[in-house]
């Protein structure tokens, strides 16, 4: 079934019903078939896309580009110092000019008051690409992955160890809480989100018949896990925070033994990207060697393994996001 989500915004998952998140879910495998099958569309002809990034992104910025170009879009790169969103001018006045000359704005930064302020004044469709409370449109790609598979969504196991107060411990759990989806976050309490945030999902989880859980014990956590979910253990602006964070942290590193620990040989192991899964990259070198360490989050080994699809759940970005904007516009 269609549903005319025409003007909409996304700012997090909690502006959608179930039924209509099934729906961008329906229609970005369509989309992910037709761009297999090499099939182009047109439902973005003539639409004009502004891509506004006050943090550096891979697969937010490129998913945007590559799935407007798809559909006959023209995207336009605004980097924190191409506009004067918040600087010279307000956020209010930023929007009401971009909204003028764009068919659809997509935020990716810090505050979320920001992307609601656009989505307020912009008067036309605004797409959360993340912030510091929400990051929705992983959120799909994530489902999409999941439905690849496991056939569904509903029942499922879903669990994320780290840091259990970030963007995407909150916006997995709403997601999953409309969804049916069973969470379960596996953190040090000190990192658990906060207690408004979860009250309110286990309302929304009372309505889907999923189950909300927080633990700071990883065997009981992870056993009967579907998929294991991580992040890195310190976001973008929290660098100051890293010494502290490893220490809380190690305890819940996906490794081998914790995948052991599900009990469970048709588990995945999911994570949004980047990951600090070895040495290689210019930051994993500075920050292992600072701190003693050649694997953070997850270990070289599982990002490797069988169980990974996270290259699977990056190309999905783009899918669904494409499903987001074709809705939307």
């Amino acid at each position: 079934m269609a549903y005319n989500l025409k003007g909409r915004n996304l700012l997090t998952l909690k502006d959608f019903t179930k039924a209509e998140i099934n729906y961008l879910l329906t229609l970005s495998e369509d989309l992910k078939a037709k761009k297999r099958a090499g099939i182009k569309g047109d439902s973005l002809e003539g639409k004009n896309i502004a891509l506004i990034f006050e943090k550096p992104s891979t697969r937010t910025r490129c998913a945007f580009a590559v799935a407007a170009k798809d559909e006959g879009g023209m995207p336009e790169y605004l980097g924190k110092n191409d506009i004067q969103l918040g600087k010279k001018e307000t956020v209010a006045d930023t929007a009401r000019v971009l909204g003028r000359m764009f068919d659809g704005i997509e935020f990716r930064g810090y505050e979320h008051q920001t992307v609601e302020i656009l989505g307020k004044y912009a008067g036309v469709p605004v797409w959360n690409g993340l912030t510091d409370l929400y990051h929705p449109t992983q959120i799909l790609a994530d489902f999409l992955t999941l439905k690849e598979n496991f056939g569904k969504l509903e029942g499922l196991n879903l669990v994320y160890t780290g840091d259990g107060r970030n963007n995407m411990a909150n916006s997995l759990m709403v997601g999953s809480a409309i969804m049916g989806v069973n969470y379960t976050i596996v953190a040090p309490e000190e990192l658990w989100p906060e207690e408004e945030l979860v009250a309110e999902c286990k309302e929304l989880a009372a309505k889907s018949g999923a189950k909300i859980k927080l633990t700071a014990d990883v065997k009981s956590g992870v056993k009967g896990a579907d998929a294991i979910y991580t992040d890195v253990w310190v976001s973008m602006g929290e660098e100051a925070e890293f010494e502290k964070r490893i220490q809380l942290l190690k305890p819940y590193q996906v490794n081998m033994k914790m995948i052991e620990m599900t009990e469970n040989p048709d588990l995945i192991f999911l994570h949004c990207l980047p990951a600090y899964h070895n040495t290689e990259t210019e930051n994993g070198q500075k920050i292992f060697k600072e701190y003693g360490l050649e694997e953070m989050e997850v270990t070289e080994e599982v990002f490797e393994s069988k169980y990974s699809k996270v290259f699977d759940e990056a190309e999905n970005r783009m899918h669904t996001i494409k499903a987001v904007m074709t809705a939307t516009l």
